[in-house]
């Protein structure tokens, strides 16, 4: 089995999007390539991170247009730096 272990300050995201068909309210169906992808993914791996303040399987928000994707294995990923992570994305209870 092969594993993606990110390098430096780098973190791994799984991007794989799920292969639902998308409509408009009128029944449209929009292709993949007018779906706007969102900017919030799963942490799979972190790099050599000294106290990161994520973990893996953390849903955080990251920069538009950073970060290298690639496919391996079957799912898409998303490689960026620590630096463009913006938020991590946590579950609270209303008051």
């Amino acid at each position: 089995m092969k594993e993606l272990q990110p390098l430096n300050e780098n973190v791994l995201l799984d991007i794989t999007e799920d292969d639902g068909v998308q409509t408009t309210a009128s029944g449209i169906i929009i292709p993949d390539t007018a779906k706007e992808k969102p900017q919030y993914a799963k942490v799979v791996a972190i790099g050599n991170i000294e106290n990161p303040g994520i973990a893996i399987g953390d849903t955080v928000f990251y920069k538009k247009f950073s970060g290298t994707e690639f496919d391996f294995e079957g799912k898409q990923y998303l490689m960026v730096l620590y630096a463009d992570l913006l938020a991590k994305i946590v579950e609270t209870e209303e008051i």
